[in-house]
């Protein structure tokens, strides 16, 4: 089952916000929060490092939302210059950042006795050290306005266990981890640090990656016998980088409806 997003009229949470959106290209999280920001008033940059499918990306949130095309940006997060470029192609495209939203990440399945150290330090190097990399570049501008927020994909196997993700849960439970530790150092500053924690939320490149009977197996584990849609965990991560949510610093909200 597929849900329509309903949203009531007139709502503007990010008026007058400048975001910027990791791993933006595609379908997934990082599209859906882009466009959600795009739709409730916020000037929008986007970045991934596949420069036709970014550039796909903003052409259909502009005709999806009838509002103005994000700024894009190549980034490819594991390379710290490319993220001190796109943090400075955002400072100079859109005048300041008020929110940054972290999405950037990389799962795959393998037991740890066959896991390489490749497979292990690549995904860490995507999931949690591109977390690191990006709030070092652009914290210290947030911290010199003093306001900004940041908001941070985790994941639920930060806290729960599944077979074959060893690797993505501990790279999650860290971007758990630094959400909390780097949100006690920003709020001097007037900055909030926050995090989502998703459990399964359907998208075209996770059903490529993922077997039919995986995707059954974790839906059946939700207490709505479904895996989430992009624009509901959209939805949070919007709620988290809003005004709204003024007073919630280094909390990570699970956007989640599995079973206790």
């Amino acid at each position: 089952m597929t849900l329509t997003p309903q949203y009531p009229e007139g709502r503007n949470l990010l008026k007058g916000k400048n975001v910027v959106v990791t791993a933006a290209a595609g379908t997934g999280i990082g599209y859906a929060v882009a466009k959600r920001a795009v739709e409730e008033g916020a000037r929008v940059l986007i970045s991934d490092f596949h420069e036709r499918r970014l550039g796909e990306a903003a052409d259909r949130i502009a005709e999806e939302t009838g509002g103005e095309r994000p700024l894009t940006a190549l980034c490819d997060v594991t390379q710290q210059d490319q993220v001190d470029s796109l943090r400075d192609a955002a400072v100079g495209g859109l005048g300041c950042v008020d929110v940054l939203i972290n999405n950037a990440g990389l799962g795959g399945e393998v037991s740890v006795v066959d896991m390489t150290d490749e497979q292990w330090h690549r995904v860490l190097d995507v999931t949690l050290n591109s977390v690191f990399r990006m709030t070092r570049a652009f914290l210290p501008h947030m911290q010199d306005r003093k306001k900004g927020a940041i908001v941070n994909n985790a994941s639920v196997l930060g806290w729960r266990a599944q077979k074959g993700q060893a690797h993505y849960a501990a790279a999650k439970a860290g971007v758990m981890a630094f959400t909390r530790c780097s949100a006690v150092e920003a709020a001097a500053f007037g900055v909030r640090i926050n995090a989502v924690a998703p459990s399964i939320a359907m998208h075209a490149f996770l059903a490529k990656v993922t077997t039919d009977e995986l995707l059954a197996e974790l839906s059946a584990k939700e207490a709505f016998g479904r895996p989430a849609e992009v624009w509901e965990v959209a939805n949070v991560m919007i709620f988290l980088a809003s005004d709204l949510a003024s007073y919630m610093t280094g909390e990570v909200l699970s956007v989640s409806s599995q079973r206790a």
